[in-house]
């Protein structure tokens, strides 16, 4: 089913704690919590740091660079809208500052993805609302 944008696989719903990370994506920019009492940052979005429980978190920019973490390479999608991509890479990157996340690799063959292979962040504008986070390989 299309998107009243046209748009055909399936959008985030951003809510109120949420809306920062998506807001910061529409520009272009990596946007995540931190944690000024443990020093990490924090991802996905929540109420209160994991590590000291505090509320007291920002949002602070991060680089958009890391490593794969993990991946697999579908081959045969389960989600409807994804047919014509497959296959592509379904990965988990390693930003430098710290945090995971899940995401896709693009711009890469799945026979030349390795872990611990350097990424950057690549966004993808889908709908005038709705920009995603992917990641692409740098350097050799």
């Amino acid at each position: 089913m299309k998107d009243v944008r046209g748009y055909e696989k399936p959008l985030p719903h951003p809510t109120s704690l949420s809306k920062p990370f998506w807001d910061a994506l529409r520009q272009h920019k990596v946007l995540m919590q931190y944690c000024p009492q443990c020093l990490k940052f924090i991802f996905y979005p929540r109420r209160f740091c994991p590590g000291c429980l505090k509320e007291d978190l920002h949002w602070r920019q991060l680089s958009g660079k890391g490593r794969v973490y993990s991946y697999t390479v579908i081959r045969r999608p389960s989600v409807r809208g994804f047919e014509s991509e497959a296959p592509y890479i379904f990965a988990v990157a390693e930003l430098d500052e710290g945090p995971r996340v899940i995401t896709n690799v693009i711009d890469c063959l799945p026979q030349n993805i390795r872990v611990g292979q350097l990424v950057e962040a690549v966004f993808e504008d889908v709908t005038p609302d709705t920009t995603l986070l992917k990641f692409r390989p740098i350097g050799p």
